[in-house]
């Protein structure tokens, strides 16, 4: 009793108040009728039938009577042989004046049959024992799907529909939300890989946190790479970029340290060209990508804009902005936060020793 009003409510805003939706429909039953025949018994067998036989006669305008079945040679299963009237003799009206043969000879139906129109019944759909409407529709072409859910929930939570009521999103968006789920554990498991392998190496839970900032600040990249060329963020193809883009900036800001401020400055001369040269033939690789071209050695054919290439455009993207801007992190923010952490330790060794020399200065008193 509650459900139906809210679907209905539902899908009348989607109809009329959403842009850019389009083949809404819903799973509501749709109102009409539907004919009973109820024989009396008695009647028909003053007449000298049946029910049984009443049936057989009854489906000659309807579906046919089963005859006999036949199974061609060229064919498994077997075919069905129906005898039913001509087609200009179907229907209701056939039914009033149907005549069925008896002992006493042919017997109009109408003598003990009586037609009654009554409510269709309809089909009761269930979902871990809930009932269920489903309203269902498509995105028109240049609008997204996301901001479509994004809207239709913002409205929904304003409506007040009765708790009892649960609405949930299918479809795509569930298919989003899987897709979400699944890559946000995905990047954590990598970055908790990373940083055991980074604390082995570098014996130093700074410096391993220092590389997966580095790694969480690229994403700033992507991002900004997402509003310049006006692309939506694909869960699946953004998020495996990022995930590839994880591996390659960790690459880049490995380094083995002698003494802090020297191994600083020859990181920033000794690993400028190999960081640079990485970056530039990542991205230069990855371009005919971002661009979609496509390029068919065998039929020497290039072409721009191609289905194949389109899926890749989100994945290419992530890794070309989002290595763009790691490599500022890795040649300029890491090793200054590196030199920050050292001048911070040298500053309080300096503190620690003129508070020692003082203690220690003649006329001063120790303690017992």
């Amino acid at each position: 009793e509650l459900i139906e009003p809210v679907a209905a409510a539902i899908y009348d805003h989607m109809d009329q108040q959403m842009v850019g939706l389009i083949e809404l429909d819903d799973s509501r039953d749709l109102p009409g009728i539907q004919w009973d025949l109820a024989v009396d018994r008695a009647e028909a067998g003053r007449y000298g039938t049946d029910v049984v036989t009443i049936g057989s006669f009854v489906q000659l305008v309807t579906n046919g009577t089963l005859a006999d079945r036949y199974r061609p040679d060229d064919a498994e299963d077997e075919v069905d042989i129906r005898v039913r009237f001509p087609l200009d003799d179907r229907g209701l009206t056939a039914l009033d004046t149907l005549m069925i043969q008896t002992a006493n000879g042919a017997v109009p139906i109408s003598n003990f049959v009586d037609r009654v129109a009554t409510p269709k019944v309809g089909q009761v759909q269930r979902i871990d024992g809930e009932r269920v409407i489903r309203v269902n529709a498509n995105v028109a072409d240049g609008y997204l799907t996301n901001d479509k859910v994004v809207e239709l929930k913002g409205w929904i939570a304003e409506q007040g529909f009765n708790p009892l009521v649960h609405i949930s999103f299918t479809g795509a968006d569930e298919a989003q939300q899987e897709s979400s789920a699944f890559l946000i554990k995905a990047f954590a498991a990598s970055l908790f890989i990373m940083a055991i392998i980074l604390i082995t190496q570098f014996n130093s839970f700074y410096h391993a946190a220092l590389v997966l900032t580095a790694v969480v600040l690229s994403t700033v990249g992507v991002v900004f790479g997402l509003i310049v060329t006006e692309r939506p963020f694909v869960v699946v193809m953004s998020g495996v970029g990022i995930i590839a883009l994880a591996g390659i900036v960790v690459n880049n800001n490995i380094k083995q340290g002698i003494e802090p401020y020297e191994a600083i400055v020859r990181t920033g001369a000794q690993r400028l060209r190999p960081v640079m040269l990485t970056t530039t033939t990542t991205i230069i690789g990855l371009l005919p990508m971002v661009f979609q071209f496509n390029m068919d050695f065998w039929t020497r054919q290039i072409v721009i804009g191609s289905p194949t290439s389109f899926i890749w455009v989100d994945l290419a993207l992530a890794v070309v902005f989002g290595l763009s801007f790691a490599t500022v992190l890795t040649l300029v923010i890491t090793p200054s936060l590196l030199a920050l952490r050292v001048q911070l330790a040298n500053s309080w060794r300096t503190r620690r020793d003129r508070w020692a020399k003082r203690r220690m200065a003649p006329g001063t008193a120790l303690p017992a």
